[in-house]
């Protein structure tokens, strides 16, 4: 795809994810990121981060399940690359959204996913050039499994778990 957005914005993994396969139409931020990043309204590409540790992954993971979304495995989602493009449509403070954590949110429309480009990120938009290469899987990645469902015998069932993982960040207001 060549007419991607010369703007992109940098979101950790699944979440990613989330906004281009299922729907996730807002990405939280601070009020503070928002302005700090220049965040306004308009088509913008999405950049998968590289940061994406063990319990930032199970939470979102499990988070994803509440409303009924499959996870990729760790290894199998891209980082440090363009992987799609969205609208912002809207900059919200308040919103009934299962995707609405807060304190604000850009609200997102008309996802289209591309074959990853690898590129850097930054903070804030940013404007994104080709380079590089897409960020390995780290080792925990590679070895991560999902809780067993029952004892162990169905272990090609879907990510699970047993019960809720801590929330691995707080929000700022």
């Amino acid at each position: 795809m060549t007419d991607l957005p010369p703007l992109a914005l940098s979101v950790r993994q699944p979440w990613a994810w989330a906004i281009l396969h299922c729907g996730k139409i807002i990405e939280n931020r601070t009020k503070g990121s928002i302005r700090a990043g220049r965040m306004t309204t308009g088509p913008i590409a999405i950049h998968a981060a590289t940061g994406m540790k063990q319990e930032e992954y199970r939470w979102a993971a499990w988070k994803l399940r509440q409303i009924g979304v499959s996870c990729p495995m760790p290894a199998d989602l891209p980082r440090r690359a363009i992987i799609g493009m969205v609208d912002v449509v809207d900059i919200i403070t308040e919103s009934d959204s299962p995707w609405f954590g807060g304190p604000c949110g850009l609200v997102l429309e008309n996802p289209r996913a591309v074959t990853p480009i690898p590129a850097a990120g930054a903070l804030g938009y940013f404007e994104w050039a080709a380079e590089g290469a897409l960020d390995p899987p780290k080792p925990w990645m590679q070895k991560f499994q999902p809780e067993p469902q029952s004892e162990g015998l169905f272990p090609e069932l879907e990510l699970s778990f047993k019960k809720p993982p801590a929330k691995p960040y707080k929000p700022k207001p």
